[in-house]
């Protein structure tokens, strides 16, 4: 029991989060790798018009803004941060590898249809993986102690620098390499890049701090407002009986409260 629990606090830091950093940094670069050039590629080796190129990129964004959210929820209530992160870089590389083989030796009358669901897979995987890495990485630090409090503030610092830096190597040298020396290579730099960085995330795995899924806020959120329309008929008392969460239970009543949750006095007032 005590050889655990000095495991359990040797783990996370710095020594973890350098590894989280190097797959953000990856993962901005391999994204915008994909997206920068796509209008690009649909115009000139597909054939679209420059309207249609635009519909169909700005819709592949939409699906790319709103699917973090529900890998965040996935993360929160079911597989916790480190599952979603893996299997979302599996999918995420898959994607990628299924973009570059299309590019490259698909037929052309096959490759617009795999286009499109190799981006739309990749960005399943960036759903899983973008919401996940800084609070996982966040996750490394003890807030009770002052010297972690500290450097959690540091790690935020230098996972931007990441996000940045990766997103800039993708703009200064794939687009480039797409444009000059050829499709296939430009999307597959990332797939190998994205490849890499699964290998690093998992070589860090003994080190990695993991928070237990406790439940999405989103679904406290929504039994409140379930609750609120159920009880719309109901009669208040004038005493405020009923009305408060937590309140003593009837006897032989069990009462469900999450571990997390914190309850607060009753008042006559606004909190």
């Amino acid at each position: 029991m005590e050889v655990s629990v000095q495991q359990e606090l040797t783990k996370g830091g710095w020594r973890s989060c350098i590894c989280i950093i190097g797959v953000e940094f990856t993962e901005r670069f391999a994204f915008y790798g994909m997206a920068g050039n796509l209008i690009t590629y649909l115009t000139n080796e597909l054939g679209e018009s420059i309207v249609m190129a635009a519909k169909n990129v700005n819709a592949w964004f939409g699906v790319a803004a709103l699917l973090p959210l529900l890998g965040a929820f996935v993360a929160d209530s079911y597989l916790g941060r480190f599952n979603t992160i893996l299997f979302a870089s599996i999918i995420y590389v898959m994607g990628l590898v299924m973009l570059t083989v299309t590019v490259s030796v698909i037929p052309m009358r096959f490759r617009y249809f795999m286009f499109f669901l190799s981006i739309y897979m990749a960005t399943v995987g960036a759903g899983g993986h973008r919401p996940c890495v800084q609070t996982f990485g966040a996750d490394q630090f003890d807030d009770d102690k002052p010297e972690d409090k500290k450097a959690k503030s540091t790690f935020f610092n230098w996972w931007y620098f990441g996000v940045c830096g990766g997103s800039s190597a993708a703009m200064l040298i794939l687009f480039y390499i797409q444009e000059n020396v050829g499709w296939a290579m430009g999307f597959g730099i990332p797939a190998f890049a994205m490849a890499v960085a699964l290998l690093v995330f998992l070589l860090g795995r003994k080190s990695y701090k993991r928070v237990i899924p406790r439940g999405s806020p989103l679904t406290r959120v929504l039994q409140v407002f379930v609750a609120a329309c159920r009880k719309r008929h109901l009669t208040v008392s004038m005493d405020g009986h009923g009305q408060y969460c937590c309140e003593e239970a009837e006897v032989g009543e069990d009462m469900e409260v999450q571990p997390w949750s914190q309850n607060h006095t009753q008042t006559h007032q606004f909190k």
